[in-house]
């Protein structure tokens, strides 16, 4: 038998009876470090053992000093039978060697003993006068970087060894909680002349000095602190809910769409303009959009938005498998491949023309057309090079010449169709977003004409007692001073 015992949080008096019965009883016992105020009361009682501290040198990560503890404490049975394996605290709290060792000793078939302890958690709530009752959330700190704290309870992070390791709970915290933050900093909890329990603030987490191995943290419940996106849930079913706002009450997935597609544009601005507080504004603005719509499926009864974030997440591991599965790719134009061919198996799309007509109808017309033109592509139908696709252009040019002479509309604007067509062809070909073309052409057209109508005003006329001559003119100058600038 494995006998797993704990040495409680540091204080010798918080050794049960039961540890102590074994300690003192068994010849072989193995501690995974010696590093703990208990260890004084042991050396005084003339008990003798031997550590794995040698295995932390031996070792580049904690991770492979408890894989090599739990592999060896086996080995060690079955040479010499029983023994003990004491760790810190209680050995089903914060303790991985424990974990891989009771794994390793069901598939050997070896019976394992938990002796109950004293965790260094009794030992924090007991400092803290703390009822776990209300809520209380445990956070290993080197998970931390896979943990999400809640605000909505109180939290313990323990295992905070040194400065390093403080400052990356601090970098995580800080995500969840604001800066100003009061927490908790507690070192040796329950041991009587060594304990330190004082409030610091949240950034100045890894200032503190005696920060070791004994160092835990409380984080009180903070329900004002910074929001948080089920929070953000919440406001919006409150709006939605009787008694909340009449506006948003009278809103439906139809009367949102208008509001999606100008959110989405206004994203695209503050990237265009690289204003970052603006991006944050806007993707805000963008988020409303979707939970809104979560908010009215969750009242129809059809969906909500833990459908939704479940609904994509599935879709991003689906058509990531290099990076979720085993396959291999050489690069980003494989993923793209890959990715296109699990987008059609996944919507069923058997033929090409099922693909140009999956191609949203509701996309500006631009967009949509060279998402069309790129699918053709694909399978070879187009043109061989960016000389025919502008010939092309001046073709369809005359051919609306044509019909604009027959003052015939629905002719006219087939053919204005093939000459716009016609140019995003040959955009692609260039290698040219047409929307950003498009929209560079009408951010220079209106810059120009702000200077002619400065130059109206300079002279104390509007644009209406100007003739088009005069426009004209100041036109030209405006382009003058752009090739000037340039």
């Amino acid at each position: 038998m494995i006998n797993i015992i704990g040495l409680g949080p540091g204080a010798a008096d918080a050794l049960t009876l039961g540890s102590l019965r074994l300690l003192k009883n068994s010849d072989d016992i193995m501690l995974r470090t010696a590093k703990h105020p208990t260890i004084d009361f042991i050396n005084d009682e003339g008990i003798n053992y031997l550590t794995y501290d040698y295995a932390y040198d031996k070792f580049k990560s904690f991770d492979e000093v408890y894989d090599f503890i739990a592999k060896d404490l086996v080995e060690k049975h079955k040479e010499k039978g029983d023994l003990v394996y004491a760790v810190p605290g209680h050995p089903l709290v914060a303790e991985k060697s424990v974990e891989l060792l009771i794994h390793l000793a069901e598939e050997e078939n070896i019976e394992v003993n938990i002796v109950p302890a004293v965790s260094f958690i009794d030992a924090v709530l007991e400092s803290l006068k703390l009822d776990p009752v209300k809520g209380l959330k445990l956070i290993d700190a080197f998970d931390m970087a896979n943990q999400i704290p809640d605000k909505r309870v109180g939290t313990v992070i323990t295992q905070v060894y040194n400065k390093f390791i403080a400052s990356e709970v601090k970098i995580k915290l800080l995500d969840f909680y604001e800066d100003e933050t009061e927490i908790f900093f507690v070192r040796a909890a329950g041991i009587k002349g060594e304990e330190s329990i004082r409030k610091i603030k949240l950034y100045e987490l890894d200032w503190q000095e005696d920060i070791d191995y004994l160092t835990s943290l409380y984080i009180p419940e903070a329900p004002d602190n910074k929001k948080d996106f089920y929070e953000f849930v919440d406001i919006i079913d409150t709006l939605r809910a009787p008694g909340g706002c009449p506006w948003d009450r009278e809103q439906s997935h139809d009367s949102l769409k208008k509001a999606l597609i100008e959110e989405s544009y206004e994203v695209i601005e503050a990237i265009e303009e690289m204003d970052d507080n603006k991006l944050v504004e806007e993707l805000g603005d963008l988020l409303l959009q979707v939970v809104f719509h979560a908010s009215i499926g969750k009242e129809e009864g059809y969906f909500n938005i833990n459908d939704v974030v479940e609904g994509i997440s599935k879709k991003m591991i689906y058509r990531h498998p290099h990076v979720f599965g085993d396959t291999q790719v050489s690069g980003s134009k494989e993923v793209l491949k890959n990715w296109d061919e699990l987008k059609r198996k996944e919507q069923g799309l058997k033929t090409t023309t099922d693909e140009l007509n999956h191609v949203a109808k509701s996309l500006p017309a631009l967009i949509r057309a060279e998402k069309v033109q790129k699918k053709a592509s694909k399978v070879g139908f187009d043109w061989d090079k960016a000389e025919d696709a502008l010939n092309k252009i001046f073709e369809e040019a005359e051919e609306l010449k044509d019909v604009y002479k027959l003052q015939n509309k629905a002719k006219i604007l087939d053919e204005m169709g093939d000459l716009l067509f016609a140019a995003v062809n040959t955009c692609r070909f260039l290698n040219i977003d047409p929307e950003e073309a498009l929209n560079s052409t009408t951010n220079k057209f209106i810059k120009r004409f702000s200077y002619v109508e400065k130059c109206a005003m300079s002279m104390g006329k509007t644009l209406n007692d100007m003739s088009l001559k005069d426009m004209d003119f100041y036109w030209d100058e405006a382009k003058k001073y752009e090739k000037n600038e340039k």
